[in-house]
């Protein structure tokens, strides 16, 4: 909404308008009143609106001194409408020099002073936003050529008013960093750079009450701004108690896991590179401070570390993500995290050891004729370091991550299995007349033999050795119905090595022997009774 302030002797007139017009639609909200235009002056220094709407004759101060005085005085730099009557419109029009909107004539028209403030709702939009964009684009070059350039003191001089800095005994550089936004992504919920950089900017001025101007300026992912020390001794002089009371209401803002990073302090605007170089360092040590989310460039800092973790760590967690021990899996993945934060990782080395897990377990899947791609949270890992994630929020994903290949893993070696299993079966039909056993079928196709027997009467509901047993029993009454072939022959040529064996296990399957089943055939057929 744009601020409004209405100026008018008559009493009737202003209460007229505040009911007349319906303020809220056309974008603005009366802000103050005034009856003459010394009080108006008054209201107008200390409200600032973007729009007063003032009678011409008033006592005291009329409505064109009022203009006048704001505007070559430099009060405030607010559009004006007058209100006139007929009479008053010659007069009215040496305002424009003052740059006036517009003119309403009295009586007030509803439409035509809504189509009027609706023009200007519009104007004030637009000059608001390019006023914006200059801003942006003079603090981005300011920021730039503080922490990169060396300034000259003319520039420092113009930017330590235009900050109030000229007292201050010391500066701040800070990052403020959103992390785990696909979080609220996912929900149908988001927060753009720019928006968060508004939140943070108002979230500021409300914090320290309005009287620091802060130049926020986007680093990438970040926000970046510098902080008076005037501004922390608000705090009791503690930079962190400051950054806990930023982080505090940021968070409720925007529902979102910030992370704040100071860097060192420096006594005057020419050494905010200083501070600024020594905040970008302290973003390394971001995983030390999952927990607070809070980062500060005091004292000496520990030595990161760029190693990768111990072989043993990577085979434990593949074999417990190819045998979906997921409890043991999630312990392992907390210890490795734990190792990540209390070793002091740096990002890239925690980068580095999440994908070489990441790899090891893809080409696992590639090995079992897998494609990676089937895995949803694939592209999510490999590209995490985008996305500003938290340590926390980091280990929930390869954790999902190493779940869902587990899954994944087990379908493919139930698919591998399934066929291997109809490849063994078609490999005993083919070769059962041969000397086989389960013991040497489980040897050719490198299968632990009591894990075939169990697939096998899993998969096809009986035993391998019944299995067997009966194509050579199928075999042998072929061979007897149709060949003169003798019956050691016929043993023979099914895989038995002993006639005797041959025919008491044709016996006990048939209930007659091979020689009774063959005479049965020559007289009239085999009986249901036998």
């Amino acid at each position: 909404m744009f601020r409004v302030i209405l100026v008018d002797d008559e009493m009737y007139t202003r209460k007229g308008l505040m009911k007349l017009i319906d303020w809220e639609a056309c974008g603005f909200q009366v802000v103050g009143e005034a009856d003459n235009g010394e009080d108006a002056l008054e209201l107008i220094k200390d409200i600032q609106p973007e729009l007063v709407i003032t009678d011409i004759r008033m006592p005291v101060l009329d409505g064109l001194e009022l203009i006048r005085r704001v505007t070559e005085e430099g009060i405030a730099d607010p559009m004006f409408i007058i209100l006139s009557g007929y009479d008053d419109f010659n007069y009215a029009q040496k305002a424009l020099r003052y740059g006036v909107h517009d003119f309403i004539l009295k009586p007030v028209d509803e439409i035509e002073f809504a189509a009027t403030l609706q023009i200007l709702r519009e104007k004030l939009t637009s000059d608001r936003a390019n006023r914006d964009l200059e801003n942006n684009l003079l603090t981005g070059a300011m920021i730039e050529a503080l922490i990169l350039d060396h300034p000259d003191d003319a520039f420092l001089a113009e930017w330590e008013d235009r900050l109030m800095l000229k007292e201050v005994k010391g500066l701040y550089y800070m990052f403020a960093e959103m992390n785990d936004t696909h979080l609220s992504s996912e929900v149908g919920t988001s927060l753009s750079l720019s928006g968060f950089k508004e939140t943070l900017q108002r979230t500021l001025q409300q914090i320290t009450g309005g009287g620091q101007p802060f130049y926020l300026h986007e680093h990438r992912s970040r926000i970046g701004f510098i902080v008076p020390d005037s501004i922390i001794e608000i705090f009791q002089g503690e930079v962190r108690a400051f950054a806990e009371t930023l982080l505090q209401h940021l968070k409720k803002e925007t529902e979102l896991r910030i992370f704040l990073y100071a860097g060192c302090k420096v006594e005057c605007l020419a050494d905010i590179r200083d501070s600024y170089r020594s905040a970008k360092e302290v973003l390394q040590y971001k995983y030390m401070h999952d927990d607070t989310g809070i980062v500060i460039h005091e004292g000496t800092l520990p030595t990161l570390q760029y190693i990768s973790l111990d072989d043993g760590v990577y085979k434990q967690l593949v074999e417990q993500i190819e045998e979906m021990a997921f409890d043991k899996l999630d312990h392992t993945i907390k210890m490795m995290f734990a190792n990540f934060r209390d070793k002091c990782y740096a990002p890239e080395a925690v980068k580095m050891n999440i994908h070489q897990c990441v790899m090891i377990i893809v080409k696992t899947m590639n090995e079992m004729g897998g494609d990676e791609q089937e895995i949803s949270t694939l592209d999510k890992l490999l590209n995490w370091n985008d996305l500003n994630l938290s340590l926390s929020e980091l280990r929930n994903v390869f954790a999902v991550f190493a779940e869902e290949s587990g899954q994944y893993i087990a379908e493919l070696r139930k698919k591998k299995h399934s066929g291997d299993i109809q490849k063994i079966r078609a490999y005993i039909e083919s070769h059962y007349q041969e000397n086989i056993s389960l013991k040497s079928i489980a040897a050719q196709f490198y299968v632990n033999p009591v894990y075939l027997g169990q697939l096998f009467k899993k998969t096809y509901g009986v035993y391998f050795n019944d299995f067997l047993q009966q194509l050579r029993m199928n075999e042998a009454k072929r061979l007897l119905r149709q060949t003169d072939l003798r019956i050691y022959e016929v043993s023979e040529r099914i895989g038995f090595g002993n006639s005797d064996y041959f025919v008491t296990k044709f016996e006990k399957m048939e209930g007659m022997t091979p020689s009774e089943y063959r005479n049965s055939l020559n007289k009239g057929g085999v009986h249901e009774d036998k």
